[in-house]
């Protein structure tokens, strides 16, 4: 089972969330929280594989929070994916550079919604579909200047190149072909990659793509 806690102060997202979310055979919601805080002690007390969490929250806001779970050793398995309603919501681009591994906008379609909370689980980053792209080179273009890419050593040529593709928004699907390889293969390589470089999950890794200089605003090709 995915076990899932659901974090915003409107008790009937809330509640239009857990039904459809309980409805699913393999997905269980272990916990609700109306603020920062009460999801921080809901992340403590039940572990859920994902925390659903709504930007915009009393006492403690969602990015806050997002921060304190992505940077606790103690919960490393619990996967963040911020709610936000706006596509390109300010906050995003940090909340991504902090951990979380993606966001989706309330009003997505509930097959969506289901197939973000199973993506994460595997370790895919999540972004609201039609906006993946736009959102990458709005980071981009915020970023700061490019870092030394010593860690980059690590990985071989195709890795590199494969993490690149990565950072311009492709999916495994799309890099497979881009490549000549099989999707597994893409998955593959897309994997190693994040394990040599120590990152939570793919959202992370294009984060490194920008940080470290291998990808640069405009590459969307």
């Amino acid at each position: 089972m995915i076990r899932v806690l659901l974090a915003d102060d409107q008790s009937l997202v809330r509640a239009g969330f857990k039904a459809l979310l309980d409805a699913q055979p393999d997905i269980e919601v272990t916990g609700e929280a109306a603020d920062g805080e009460e999801a921080l002690r809901g992340v403590r007390e039940t572990r859920p594989d994902v925390v659903l969490m709504d930007i915009r929250m009393p006492v403690l806001d969602g990015l806050a929070a997002a921060r304190r779970i992505t940077g606790d050793p103690d919960l490393e398995g619990v996967k963040v994916v911020m709610l936000t309603t706006f596509e390109l919501d300010e906050y995003v681009f940090e909340a991504i550079r902090s951990g979380a591994s993606g966001f989706l906008v309330k009003d997505t379609e509930p097959e969506e919604l289901l197939r973000a909370v199973r993506a994460v689980v595997e370790g895919d980053a999540l972004l609201s579909p039609g906006v993946t792209r736009r959102l990458i080179a709005e980071f981009a273009a915020r970023s700061k200047e490019p870092a030394a890419a010593a860690s980059l050593t690590r990985l071989t040529e195709r890795e590199r190149e494969v993490m690149a593709l990565v950072g311009i928004g492709l999916s495994n699907e799309e890099i497979a072909r881009r490549l000549v390889v099989s999707p597994l293969t893409a998955k593959t390589h897309v994997s190693r990659t994040m394990v040599k470089l120590g990152a939570r999950d793919r959202a992370q890794l294009v984060v490194l793509a920008y940080e470290s200089g291998l990808v640069r605003p405009g590459w969307l090709g």
